[in-house]
C-alpha cells in the first residue's frame, strides 16, 4: 500500500456512515467546507497550505484490490457495499483558497461539491492534510514576521511527528518565507534550497578543535559554517580567525559561524566583535537551538548580530498551538442548506465566499463572509481549483506559492505584522447568509442560531 494516497487514511465511522447511506440511496450532492471554528489566542491570522496534497488526494482516490481485500477479510462490510467502493472514484467540483492565502475564524478554505458518498469519504485525510499545513505555514509566517531581512532555515525534521510530517512541515515553512530546510528528501520532492552545517560530534571526533574546522572545510568548501559552541564558543572563533588566512590561500572562505546554545544576544556580540576585529566582517553568524518567533522577535528588540537562524522543534510541531480547531462539515445536501446547531459548534449554512477589501496602500481592511451567490464589492478569495475530479490547470510552482504568501503577510494590517496580542481582523456576516440560517432552523425546528 502507498500509505500517504490509501483510501483506508481514514476513520472507520466514514465507512459505517458510506454503507449506511448506499442502502438508504443517499446520493444526492453534497457540499462540504473545510474551515477553522475560532483562531487561536497566538494566532491572529493564518495561512493556507496544503491544497496541492489534498487535490493529488482525490485526483488519485480509489481502493486497491489490496485494501479492498483486507476489509472483505474484516467482516464488517457487505459484499455489495464492497463492490461500490471498487468502483468508486472522486468526480466532484473543488472551489478553494490558493496556498499561501491568509484568512480568519469561520472562513472556508476549500469546498467540496460531490456525490454524497465521495464528498463523504475524503474528509478525514482532507483535514489530516490541509490542517498540517497550514498550521505549520502559520507559525512559520509568524517566525519570517519576527524576524525581518533574517534568514530562516527549517531544522526541524528529527522533531516532526512522522515522516511526512517533516517534509510538509518543510514545505509549509517554504511557503511561508523560509530560505530553505535541512530535511534532503524535501529538496529532492520540492526543489527547496537545502542548508546545512556540521553536528558537534564532528568537533568531538577530533581531539583538535581547529583540526576539525580545517577537516570540515576542506572536505565541504562551499558555504562553509563552521559550529563553533561545543567547547568555548569565544575561544573557538579565535580559532576560526587564525585559520582563516589557510582556508583563504586555499580558495576557501568561512561564509559563517554558528551558535547553538547559551545567551545569544550576548554571545553573538562577543563573536561578532572577534571576527570583525580579525578582518572577517563578512563572515555571518547563524544561530540555533530551541528557538520560537518570541526569541527571534526579542533578539530583534535588542539588536543582536545574528544573521539567520535554524527553527526546529517549535516549528514543526507548532509548539505553542499544536492544532487548529478545524472541521469539514456539511453545509449542503440534495440541494438543501444544512447547518450544525450544536452549542459552540453551530455552523453557517450554505455554499459561500469570502469577499477581501483593501485600503488605497494595498493593505487588507476586512472582510464578508456570506451566500456564494450573494456578490459583494472586494476580492473573492475562494477559486475554481477542480471540475469533475481534474484539476483545472497546471499546478502553481513552490516558488509562485511562496510570492503569493509573501504578498498576503506584506498585505496584513500592522497589529498583525507586528504579532501584537489581542491583535483582531473584522469578518462580517453579511444579512443574506444570516437569514438563510434562519431559515434552515425554522425548517428544522430550532432555536439557535450559528455563532
Amino acid at each position: 500500500m502507498d500509505l500517504t494516497k490509501s483510501a483506508l487514511l481514514t476513520d472507520l465511522y466514514q465507512l459505517n456512515m458510506l454503507q449506511a447511506y448506499l442502502e438508504q440511496g443517499e446520493t444526492a450532492e453534497a457540499v462540504f467546507e473545510f474551515f477553522v471554528r475560532r483562531l487561536p489566542a497566538r494566532r491572529g491570522f493564518l495561512i493556507a497550505a496544503g491544497l496541492e496534497q489534498a487535490l493529488d488526494f482525490l485526483q488519485d482516490f480509489r481502493f486497491s484490490r489490496e485494501e479492498l481485500d483486507w476489509l472483505e477479510a474484516s467482516g464488517r462490510f457487505s459484499e455489495a457495499f464492497l463492490r461500490k467502493l471498487e468502483a468508486l472514484r472522486f468526480t466532484g467540483d473543488v472551489e478553494a483558497m490558493p496556498e499561501g492565502q491568509a484568512f480568519f475564524a469561520n472562513e472556508p478554505i476549500l469546498r467540496v461539491t460531490a456525490p454524497l458518498a465521495e464528498a463523504q469519504l475524503v474528509e478525514s485525510r482532507l483535514i489530516n492534510i490541509l490542517h498540517y499545513q497550514t498550521l505549520v505555514a502559520s507559525k512559520a509566517a509568524r517566525m519570517r514576521l519576527a524576524a525581518p531581512g533574517k534568514s530562516l532555515v527549517d531544522f526541524g525534521f528529527r522533531r516532526a511527528h512522522g515522516a511526512e510530517a517533516g517534509l510538509m512541515a518543510a514545505r509549509a515553512s517554504y511557503i511561508a518565507g523560509f530560505a530553505g530546510t535541512a530535511t534532503v528528501l524535501a529538496g529532492a520532492l520540492f526543489g527547496i534550497p537545502l542548508y546545512g552545517t556540521m553536528a558537534h560530534s564532528f568537533i568531538e571526533t577530533f581531539d583538535d578543535e581547529a583540526a576539525a574546522f580545517e577537516a570540515f572545510a576542506r572536505a565541504r568548501p562551499d558555504g562553509l559554517i563552521l559550529l563553533i559552541d561545543t567547547y568555548d564558543a569565544e575561544a573557538a572563533a579565535r580559532k576560526v580567525v587564525s585559520l582563516a588566512p589557510k582556508l583563504k590561500a586555499a580558495g576557501i572562505n568561512v561564509a559563517g559561524v554558528r551558535l547553538d546554545s547559551g545567551d545569544l544576544v550576548a554571545l553573538s556580540r562577543r563573536v561578532r566583535r572577534i571576527l570583525d576585529d580579525g578582518g572577517l566582517a563578512g563572515t555571518i553568524i547563524f544561530a540555533s537551538g530551541g528557538l520560537d518567533e518570541d526569541d527571534l522577535h526579542a533578539f530583534a528588540r535588542q539588536g543582536a548580530p545574528i544573521d539567520g537562524y535554524g527553527l526546529g522543534t517549535s516549528l514543526t510541531t507548532s509548539s505553542d498551538v499544536p492544532a487548529l480547531d478545524c472541521v469539514y462539515k456539511l453545509e449542503e445536501y440534495a440541494g438543501l442548506a444544512r447547518l450544525k446547531a450544536s452549542p459552540g459548534k453551530a455552523t453557517w449554512p450554505g455554499r459561500k465566499q469570502v469577499w477581501r477589501s483593501f485600503d488605497a496602500d494595498g493593505r487588507m481592511v476586512g472582510d464578508v463572509l456570506s451566500l456564494e451567490s450573494d456578490a459583494q464589492s472586494g476580492k473573492p478569495l475562494l477559486v475554481p481549483a477542480m471540475r469533475a475530479g481534474r484539476r483545472l490547470k497546471p499546478s502553481p510552482t513552490l516558488d509562485e506559492i511562496r510570492a503569493r504568501a509573501r504578498e498576503d503577510l506584506e498585505r496584513l494590517p500592522e497589529p498583525l505584522r507586528r504579532l501584537e496580542s489581542g491583535a483582531a481582523y473584522p469578518v462580517e456576516v453579511a444579512e443574506p447568509l444570516r437569514r438563510l440560517a434562519k431559515e434552515v432552523e425554522r425548517r428544522l425546528g430550532l432555536a439557535e442560531k450559528p455563532a
